[in-house]
């Protein structure tokens, strides 16, 4: 079943053809309508009419998130606050958070993308959804809300936290679909042993995870453990929130819904396009979007993108799972550093468990120092000092095989690294730079 065939199984030309239809109507639209861009625009002596191929976009500046921070609350708007129905406000460590206000005619769009995305998971109207991504602020609950109610679900509204409960519901409701982050998943994996429960034996049969990176490795593991099939979901809440992109269970690749958002893949050093399947950071432009459209809006996330037609029927292009964040990158020792890569290895190691964490520190001689601390599973964890160094010896090799760089491991006991019911907090980076 595919949702919207017309859109998604256009062909490449007509594809086109739309995007840049929409990229001169959203570009006049937004010079029209939003001072930010008005004045962004004018600055760079650009006007929607330089707009005559879909290449023209690159003359135009990049859209960063201090930008949204800069103009907070309502400064990146294009519409009149009394127009603005829904408002979503993203969590940030500094500053101000980003604001994000929906028309009724972007929680249309935002209902449309979530009902894709659901469709390509397999979801069927009638299933039951069991939804624990937060619901309020955070965009993750209601935008699979909404695009469950279009497509025709049943709705468990759990919303994220009070896990015993999430499991209970689980075992006598008996939902065919998940949907949370995917270090949440095993976290209820855990929780549901403890309660005496075989996860293995869930009624689960799609999980779909998202909001954090989470690498093959992990999706195996979550399989194993849940009996499921695990996707990947893709969105960010200054573009639509989830609803962006979408795996299908080929799982070659989250489907892109370009005929609404735009994808560019450039170096994030030069600003210059990279040859497709290449990695490069993701740029989106909002081709709809009437409340608070985006031009060029650097995502940070570093994808591959595939435009090749994918076994399940669609043509839209496929961007790889994120390969790590521009943002969240850490350099050591002059080395890009990316934690899903650490994830890769200990994923790959039998005595540990997927829960670890980077701490990064200065050293008073100016060298940075890289040390993961990584849980070992109840069975493997000894008391005999040689064993877990050589387990410490052979995480330590591997990592640095991997990474160029070289890294301490320190080994800890099961369920001692802090558990989130959110996002897990991976890196801990105390260098003051």
């Amino acid at each position: 079943m595919i949702f919207n065939q017309k859109f998604e199984c256009m062909p490449p030309g007509k594809l086109k053809a739309l995007q840049l239809e929409r990229l001169k109507a959203i570009t006049a639209y937004i010079d029209k309508d939003c001072p930010f861009y008005q004045k962004r625009l004018a600055e760079a002596g650009l006007h929607a009419k330089d707009i005559k191929s879909l290449s023209d976009i690159q003359k135009f500046p990049l859209t960063l998130k201090d930008d949204l921070r800069n103009n907070y609350p309502y400064g990146m708007l294009s519409v009149p606050l009394s127009k603005i129905i829904e408002t979503h406000v993203s969590s940030g460590t500094t500053g101000n958070p980003t604001v994000v206000g929906y028309t009724a005619e972007d929680i249309d769009l935002w209902s449309e993308v979530m009902a894709r995305s659901l469709c390509l998971s397999g979801a069927r109207p009638g299933d039951m959804i069991q939804i624990a991504y937060g619901y309020g602020l955070f965009t993750g609950g209601l935008g699979f809300h909404y695009g469950a109610l279009k497509l025709g679900l049943s709705i468990i509204p759990c919303s994220s936290g009070l896990t015993p409960r999430q499991i209970k519901i689980m075992t006598d409701f008996k939902p065919r679909i998940l949907a949370c982050t995917p270090s949440y998943s095993l976290y209820m994996a855990e929780a549901a042993r403890e309660a005496g429960i075989d996860p293995f034996k869930s009624s689960w049969q799609i999980g779909i995870f998202g909001a954090e990176p989470w690498s093959v490795n992990m999706r195996t593991e979550i399989e194993k453990v849940w009996n499921m099939t695990a996707l990947d979901i893709y969105g960010l809440c200054e573009i639509i929130g989830p609803g962006v992109a979408m795996e299908c269970p080929c799982k070659t690749g989250l489907h892109l819904f370009s005929d609404v958002f735009y994808p560019e893949i450039i170096d994030p050093d030069t600003g210059k396009e990279v040859p497709e399947g290449q990695p490069g950071m993701l740029v989106l432009t909002t081709l709809t979007k009437t409340g608070m459209p985006l031009l060029r809006y650097a995502t940070r996330d570093i994808v591959s993108i595939n435009r090749e037609p994918c076994a399940c029927g669609r043509t839209s292009p496929r961007i790889s799972k994120i390969q790590g964040r521009t943002d969240d990158m850490l350099i050591v020792r002059g080395v890009n550093v990316f934690p899903s890569q650490i994830e890769q290895v200990l994923l790959n190691i039998e005595e540990t468990q997927p829960h670890y964490q980077l701490i990064v520190d200065r050293k008073p001689n100016g060298m940075d120092e890289l040390e993961v601390l990584v849980e070992v599973k109840e069975q493997f964890f000894s008391d005999e000092l040689k064993k877990l160094e050589a387990l410490e010896d052979t995480i330590k090799k591997q990592i640095e095989a991997v990474l160029g760089v070289g890294a301490s491991v320190r080994l800890v006991e099961p369920k001692s690294i802090a558990r989130s019911e959110g996002k897990a907090k991976r890196v801990i980076d105390k260098r003051n730079i």
